[in-house]
C-alpha cells in the first residue's frame, strides 16, 4: 500500500485521478443508468459496448505496464462496474415479463429489485474471482461481525420503527396506516434488503480498498460518497431534493465507514436496508392510494 502512494507523488496527480474516478463513475451509472440512460438505444448500446472494451483495453495494458500497473485493480473495478451495470440494463425485466407481474405493484416492485441485485451482485462476486481477487477484496467476509450486527442492526430497527413518520415527511408518504404496512411488509422487506446489498456491493464494496492506496481511508470514502450522492440527484420520490441530499451524504459516510471500520459488508448493507424502507413505503403509498 505505501508503495502505491508513492507511485503519487505530487498531489496533482491524485486529484487528476480522483476526478478521473468521479467522471467514469458518472459516466457509467448516470449516462449508461441501468433505470434511465440516457442515449437512445442504438447509442445506448454501442455506448456500452465502447466504454466495456476501453475499460478492458486499460485493464489489459495496466498489467503489462510497470508505470500503469498501480491502477489495474481501480480500473478493472470500473470495468466490473460496468458490465454489472449493463448486464442489469439488458437483463432485469426480464423475469417480470415472463411471470407477468405489474412492476407498478409492491410484489412486482419487489421482485424486480431482487432479481436487479441478483444480476449485480453474482456479476461483481463472479468477475471479482475470476480476475483473481478474493472476495475480501470486496468485503465479503465476517470481519468485525458482532460490531457489524449491533450497529448496523440497531439502525435497521430504529429505522424501521420510525419509517411511517421518515416516509410521511421526506418520501411523499400517505394514508401509512399500520393495515396497509402490514400487507407491504414482505415486499419492503425485499426491496430494502436487495437494494441495500446491491449498492453497498457495487459502490463501497468494490472500491474502497482499491480507492485507498492512493487516498487513505478517509478521501476513498469521501469519493464513493460523492459518486453515490450525485446518481441519486434527481430522484422523484422525495419532497425535498436538498434535504434528501444532505442526509443522504451524511448516511453514505457513515456507511462507508461502518465498512471500514468493521472490514464487512454485512453491517453497512443492515444499516442502508433500515434507511430504505421509509422510501419505499412513501413510493408504495402514492402507488397504491385506494390500498393495497
Amino acid at each position: 500500500m505505501d508503495n502505491h502512494r508513492l507511485s503519487l507523488k505530487k498531489w496533482g496527480g491524485r486529484i487528476a485521478l480522483a476526478f478521473t474516478f468521479v467522471a467514469l463513475g458518472l459516466l457509467l451509472y448516470i449516462v449508461f443508468s441501468p433505470l434511465r440512460p440516457m442515449l437512445d438505444r442504438s447509442a445506448d448500446y454501442l455506448g456500452r459496448i465502447a466504454v466495456t472494451a476501453s475499460l478492458l483495453a486499460l485493464v489489459w495494458l495496466a498489467g503489462r505496464n510497470k508505470h500503469l500497473k498501480p491502477y489495474r485493480s481501480l480500473l478493472l473495478g470500473l470495468l466490473i462496474m460496468a458490465v454489472a451495470i449493463s448486464l442489469d440494463w439488458v437483463f432485469a425485466i426480464y423475469l417480470l415479463d415472463y411471470l407477468g407481474l405489474n412492476s407498478q405493484s409492491p410484489m412486482g416492485m419487489a421482485l424486480l429489485k431482487l432479481n436487479e441485485s441478483f444480476i449485480v451482485v453474482s456479476t461483481v462476486i463472479t468477475l471479482t474471482l475470476l480476475t483473481g481477487s478474493s472476495l475480501d477484496s470486496i468485503y465479503i467476509q465476517k470481519g468485525n461481525l458482532k460490531l457489524g450486527l449491533l450497529i448496523g442492526g440497531t439502525a435497521f430497527f430504529l429505522s424501521a420503527a420510525a419509517s411511517p413518520w421518515m416516509a410521511g415527511f421526506l418520501f411523499k408518504g400517505q394514508n401509512l396506516s399500520p393495515e396497509r404496512i402490514i400487507a407491504w411488509l414482505p415486499w419492503v422487506l425485499i426491496f430494502a434488503l436487495a437494494n441495500a446489498a446491491q449498492e453497498e456491493l457495487l459502490f463501497r464494496g468494490l472500491f474502497l480498498r482499491k480507492l485507498e492506496p492512493f487516498f487513505g481511508k478517509f478521501l476513498s470514502n469521501a469519493l464513493v460518497v460523492f459518486v453515490f450522492t450525485l446518481v441519486h440527484q434527481g430522484v422523484n420520490y422525495t419532497s425535498d431534493q436538498l434535504g434528501f441530499l444532505i442526509v443522504l451524504t451524511l448516511l453514505a459516510f457513515i456507511w462507508g465507514y461502518l465498512m471500514q471500520k468493521t472490514d464487512s459488508i454485512w453491517g453497512s448493507i443492515l444499516f442502508h436496508a433500515g434507511m430504505d424502507i421509509p422510501v419505499i413505503l412513501g413510493i408504495l403509498s402514492n402507488l397504491q392510494r385506494s390500498g393495497a
